[in-house]
């Protein structure tokens, strides 16, 4: 509920502070006297999108702040949570507006964007009038209406489309894949025979290079290593180091030691001599091959590379590469498999959403039904008992919402085809079907404050009576304000304020005003009689607030 709305330096108000109530509020003044700044004010703070220059001239800035009283658990809280603020037992909004435009918002002190503010107002206020073409005016909006009339759960559907829409997202790639696959079949298999054939490792390419390397140089190199061996042998090196080993062994025992050092070293000569030579024998070993060895590693080689600058891949990549064809060439061969199983649960999950959306077209229209006959009740006491309104399902493409289209249709007129409402009704029509709209959808939601303003527009006597009636009857245990010309309308209000222009020092303020029962009295007189307020006009209003 709004408790209190305070306003600073916004178009012509200076300064004003409302205190409004439970029940129904109603505010009254003549055309022009700044009623709709107010709504302007309090769209303001909610975040709503209007006038671009609200700031009063001379003011620094405007300010707007709108104080709520909530129950506990109230959808605000929920969108307060998901925007970190805690919540506090009270909601304070406010919203500061600069002559260049700078906007800053605030809830409960904290600094908040114009998201959060407009996410608030959905849960906190809703606005009506004849030109409402974002609430019961708008055809868009006519299945969210029905829906929450019916208290349809549009959870399974959701979730059943969602399952759908993912199950034919993976059939349609699927089918593009097999589609771009065939469309290289014969290269896939021809290659993949082809590197199969071939068979290359990671790593073989420098191997044989380094082989073919060696073999090449295998023959210059093999007779210097033969001359080497041979210098190491017996006939050479070794022969030499054993005569002198054993021409020293003969001489020592005469050389009282001094030829011990000698001897040693000509041992360990010995035992290098004979590694030297295990290794060069090993060396030409290695270098012993077959000539068609030679021609049989090029080959390879050659094979290898030419296959690499073939797929425009690195010798060593060739393996993995031959991997990934495979891979495509078996996906190609499955692929008529994977449909089938795609298409099966693409069915699967289309009879699981026709299902879902059955249940949710059953209950559109049995809701349909109910709000109609509640609609004819309605529109029975705002003398419009001859029009007819009707709830019109057609078939849509299918969503995630179903496949009914909603639209609010009536023939105000006995053989009148039917029409939407916006485009049939004429605005005291207009503003009744909406008010009987607004009292059937709101059923047992008494959490909104809900504004109309001049909804009575049109309208007068005892119609006028009557459209008062209904939102004194919207408005118990709920709170309900009203921007009225109509007496009656006004005078079965709870509370009831005044707007009026005045101009101090020059300067055209708005003004409201509080009434109590006396000038409650003289402001419904006025509304009788126009300028020059009677004492029939003042005994008319009397009787009107005696109801």
């Amino acid at each position: 509920m709004l408790r209190s709305l305070d306003i600073r330096d916004m178009l012509i108000i200076d300064r004003l502070s409302l205190e409004f109530q439970p029940g129904l509020n109603v505010l009254t003044g003549e055309t022009g006297a700044g009623k709709s700044i107010l709504l302007d004010s309090l769209g303001f703070v909610l975040g709503w999108r209007g006038r671009a220059e609200l700031v009063r001239k001379g003011a620094e800035r405007g300010e707007v702040v709108a104080e709520f009283e909530l129950p506990e658990g109230h959808a605000a809280w929920e969108v307060l949570n998901e925007a970190g603020i805690k919540p506090e037992g009270e909601l304070i909004l406010r919203r500061v507006n600069h002559p260049d435009g700078r906007k800053q918002a605030y809830v409960n002190d904290r600094r908040v964007s114009g998201e959060v503010l407009r996410a608030l107002s959905d849960v906190l206020v809703e606005l009506h009038g004849q030109h409402d073409d974002r609430g019961l005016l708008n055809a868009r909006g006519h299945r969210a209406l029905l829906d929450a009339f019916a208290g349809v759960d549009l959870g399974s559907i959701r979730t059943a489309w969602r399952t759908m829409s993912e199950a034919g997202a993976a059939l349609a790639a699927a089918r593009e894949a097999l589609a771009k696959a065939k469309e290289e079949e014969d290269f896939l298999r021809h290659a993949v025979q082809e590197l199969e054939a071939l068979s290359p490792v990671a790593g073989e390419e420098a191997e044989l290079d380094t082989k073919r390397r060696l073999m090449q140089a295998g023959e210059k190199i093999r007779e210097d290593i033969a001359k080497a061996a041979q210098a190491l042998g017996f006939e050479g090196a070794e022969g030499m180091i054993s005569d002198a080993r054993r021409w020293l062994e003969g001489a020592s025992a005469q050389a009282e030691g001094q030829l011990d050092g000698a001897l040693r070293a000509l041992e360990q000569a010995f035992t290098g001599l004979g590694e030297a030579q295990e290794e060069v024998q090993r060396a030409l070993s290695a270098l012993d091959f077959d000539p068609h060895e030679l021609e049989r590693v090029e080959e390879r080689l050659f094979a290898i590379r030419g296959l690499a600058r073939k797929h425009s891949v690195l010798p060593d990549d060739l393996a993995g590469f031959a991997s990934e064809l495979s891979a495509r060439l078996e996906a190609l061969d499955g692929g008529a498999a994977e449909i089938a199983g795609l298409e099966e649960a693409l069915g699967a999950a289309q009879s699981a959403y026709d299902a879902e959306a059955a249940k949710v077209s059953k209950a559109r229209a049995a809701a349909a039904g109910k709000l109609d006959k509640a609609m004819a009740a309605e529109l029975g006491p705002l003398k419009m008992d001859r029009a007819v309104f009707s709830t019109e399902i057609t078939a849509v493409e299918p969503g995630p919402e179903g496949v009914d289209g909603v639209a609010f249709m009536v023939a105000t007129n006995p053989g009148t085809p039917a029409g939407p409402l916006n485009k049939i009704a004429s605005g005291g029509e207009l503003s009744r079907f909406l008010l009987a709209l607004k009292v059937c959808l709101t059923g047992g939601d008494k959490s909104l404050t809900m504004i109309f303003d001049e909804i009575d527009r049109g309208v007068g006597g005892a119609t006028a009576d009557a459209v008062g009636r209904r939102l004194a009857s919207l408005a118990d245990g709920a709170q309900v304000l009203v921007v009225t010309h109509s007496p009656q309308v006004a005078a079965l209000g709870g509370h009831h304020w005044r707007v009026e222009k005045r101009v101090e020092k020059d300067e055209t303020l708005s003004v409201v005003t509080p009434l109590d029962d006396t000038a409650r009295v003289e402001e419904i007189a006025r509304m009788v009689a126009g300028d020059t307020v009677t004492d029939a006009a003042k005994e008319a209003a009397r009787a009107l607030l005696s109801g």
